[in-house]
């Protein structure tokens, strides 16, 4: 490892990813403070840094729990794509560079370099194909690598087709002891993780996802359906083919109560059914319900697999109950063998209290 570069700013830069997602399992999971250590590093390393949020984020004080908040920490040379009125209120010097043309409700989506070290409030864009855009301009900007900073109940900024990888906060905020966290992320991870469906299977439902809608092909490849309708009313629509040779299902919409129901029924009737959707983001359902599926030998994949860089930890909650840092920390390595685990602040504090040794 590079002298000054953290494990987890190592393990992104081998990537060479050019576009990456910060997202919290819940509020005070350390999501802000993974957010300016990565910021840190990309300055350190000389890395030319893009930086947007998915809707608002960087306000004082915690919209759930009221409780001051780590401010987004910015550094000179940072291309940052933000609402016009927050600029208002950046606590650093900046300039224009550049107008996206993208409405929000706290203004016009502006890029701006960033001249000294400081604070900001970040808000972005809300919708997914705004943000496409915002990323692409901010590279076109200068930008090797743009960071995007989550906001709560919004994972879409987490799929593949606008992240090439993620990095995920977790924490003592979520609620129990080490074990009960652990478990909550790991069933996340089941949901978010979905495997990515083989070429042969991706080739077949690739109209699906380049015109969204709802697919379906019997075991010999041939089509049964193809609809651009939203999945959410496609329930009623998949229980029609009960009785007709399916075996692979594309979605390319959300994944609800509704509709994953109708699916297990197919499942249960369709031994080895083959289910794709977008991906993990798009599943709004429980690690439990992934387990019945499996069950009945039916498989679920990602039309696009999201790529975990890595989870961060905060073992501080704002209700109480923290944890020993170095204890989470190890439990958590061992448990997500393989992740990129980290507790960026320990680890700091180590390097620290190391180089005052």
């Amino acid at each position: 490892m590079t002298a000054g570069q953290s494990p987890l700013w190592q393990r992104i830069q081998a990537s060479g990813m050019s576009t990456l997602a910060v997202m919290g399992m819940t509020k005070n999971t350390g999501k802000t403070v993974a957010l300016n250590h990565l910021l840190a590093q990309a300055a350190a390393s000389g890395v030319a840094l893009g930086v947007t949020s998915i809707g608002r984020d960087g306000e004082d004080r915690d919209a759930v729990f009221f409780v001051p908040k780590p401010a987004i920490v910015v550094w000179p040379g940072n291309l940052v794509a933000t609402a016009r009125s927050t600029l208002e209120r950046a606590k650093v010097r900046y300039k224009p560079i550049d107008a996206t043309g993208i409405d929000s409700p706290m203004g016009e989506i502006l890029v701006v370099k960033v001249l000294a070290h400081g604070e900001m409030e970040i808000a972005g864009a809300s919708r997914s194909s705004d943000q496409l855009k915002v990323i692409a301009r901010l590279k076109q900007c200068g930008a090797a690598l743009v960071i995007l900073d989550g906001a709560l109940g919004r994972s879409h900024h987490a799929s593949p087709a606008i992240a090439n990888g993620v990095i995920l906060a977790t924490g003592a905020a979520m609620g129990g002891g080490i074990a009960d966290v652990i478990r909550k992320t790991r069933d996340r991870l089941a949901i978010l993780g979905i495997p990515q469906a083989d070429e042969a299977t991706r080739s077949l439902c690739e109209p699906v996802f380049a015109l969204g809608g709802v697919g379906l092909w019997s075991s010999a490849g041939q089509p049964l359906m193809l609809a651009e309708m939203a999945t959410l009313n496609a329930a009623a629509t998949l229980l029609q083919y009960q009785q007709a040779d399916v075996a692979t299902v594309a979605l390319s919409g959300a994944v609800g109560r509704s509709l994953w129901r109708a699916l297990v029924t197919l499942a249960h009737q369709k031994p080895g059914l083959r289910v794709v959707v977008n991906d993990g983001t798009r599943l709004f359902l429980e690690a439990g319900d992934l387990m019945v599926f499996d069950k009945k030998g039916a498989r679920l994949m990602a039309y696009r697999g999201i790529h975990m860089m890595g989870i961060t930890l905060n073992p501080f909650s704002p209700l109480g109950g923290s944890f020993d840092a170095a204890q989470f920390l190890a439990s958590a390595r061992a448990a997500f063998a393989g992740y990129g685990v980290a507790d960026v602040m320990l680890e700091t504090n180590l390097n620290q209290q190391e180089e005052l040794a």
